[in-house]
């Protein structure tokens, strides 16, 4: 295990902890006096901790992944497309009526990735189109689901409904319990696990296509484990939480000057980053003094959006600096 992975480990450890104490109401861990104490933390906040950072190692290595196959620092897990389906298969249950049953919402994101999965795999994962193919296929879903979103919110049976799903689109961890974290685990671990497996084809596709193929690589595998293992991570986020941005885009580019910059020793400083900044967002939106809780789903765009203009600053002035020399 490397030092960075260790380092993160640790911050981890740390920041459990501390976000079991901080909210609304604080718990002193040394006067724990306070009424119903043990339920507001085990029964609360330790299961909102345990689903933050899984649903922020997933979000993570979706987009370590994602930036190394296609070799652009701007890419995001939602330009796949799997996000926007997941979403739209969730508004679907809050226009159905569903919703209010638990395995309802759940199930019917998880079956909008799952559809995405297999549209993806189906277009682009039976031909030689490459990188570009598989970009635009993933840009074409995006788009088509995005438009059916909002169709469907503009068809909802009445004010309510249609407050809820926009409500809920905004993302959030709020009321999420034992339940939650029972769906979203399995997923997540098996997303991270395929996506690590893609690791070495990642490592390889640096190197160029062309010569990825000469060194053996499979492209269609390749794109299979990256299907699965984006599908996986960011269906069950989107299942339990609704749509949560730029995490995928912001964590790797944090922790990618601490490695040796290759895609497959990434991915998992990637997760452990994406979980920590999960975890810490959320405890801070849980004390924002505010009528009601701040949105995770807002408070990650307002640190996002400024993240992601100064990145393209950056690519802009180096494009030119490297035009100069040319």
């Amino acid at each position: 295990m490397t030092r960075l992975n260790l380092t993160l480990i640790t911050a981890l450890l740390v920041a459990v902890p501390l976000s079991l104490l901080a909210g609304r109401v604080w718990i002193d861990p040394f006067h724990p006096a306070l009424p119903n104490a043990t339920l507001i933390v085990l029964g609360l906040r330790l299961p909102r901790a345990v689903l933050a950072v899984t649903l922020g190692a997933g979000l993570g290595a979706a987009g370590a992944a994602m930036q190394g196959y296609l070799r652009n620092p701007l890419a995001d897990p939602g330009l796949f497309g799997i996000a926007p389906a997941a979403a739209l298969g969730a508004v679907l249950s809050f226009w159905l009526g569903l919703a209010a049953q638990a395995w309802a919402l759940p199930l019917f994101a998880l079956v909008g990735s799952g559809g995405a999965m297999a549209l993806l795999g189906l277009i682009a994962g039976r031909s030689d189109g490459g990188v570009a193919l598989f970009t635009l296929a993933g840009m074409m879903i995006a788009s088509l689901a995005g438009a059916l979103m909002s169709l469907v919110i503009s068809l909802a049976p009445n004010a309510f409904a249609q407050s809820e799903i926009v409500t809920w689109l905004m993302g959030a961890l709020t009321d999420r319990g034992w339940a939650e974290v029972r769906l979203a685990l399995p997923p997540t671990l098996a997303g991270i696990v395929l996506l690590r497996l893609a690791g070495p084809g990642l490592d390889a596709l640096v190197l160029g296509e062309a010569t990825a193929r000469s060194l053996g690589l499979d492209p269609r595998r390749l794109q299979a484990l990256l299907i699965a293992g984006v599908g996986l991570t960011v269906g069950a986020g989107v299942a339990v939480a609704g749509i949560i941005g730029f995490v995928g885009l912001v964590v790797p580019h944090l922790v990618r000057p601490l490695t040796d910059r290759r895609p497959s020793r990434l991915i998992v400083p990637a997760a452990l980053a994406g979980g920590l900044l999960l975890l810490l967002a959320d405890s801070l939106c849980r004390l924002v003094p505010l009528v009601t809780e701040l949105r995770l789903g807002i408070a990650l765009s307002l640190i996002g959006a400024p993240f992601f203009l100064w990145l393209l600053l950056r690519l802009r002035r180096r494009g030119v600096r490297d035009g100069g020399l040319g």
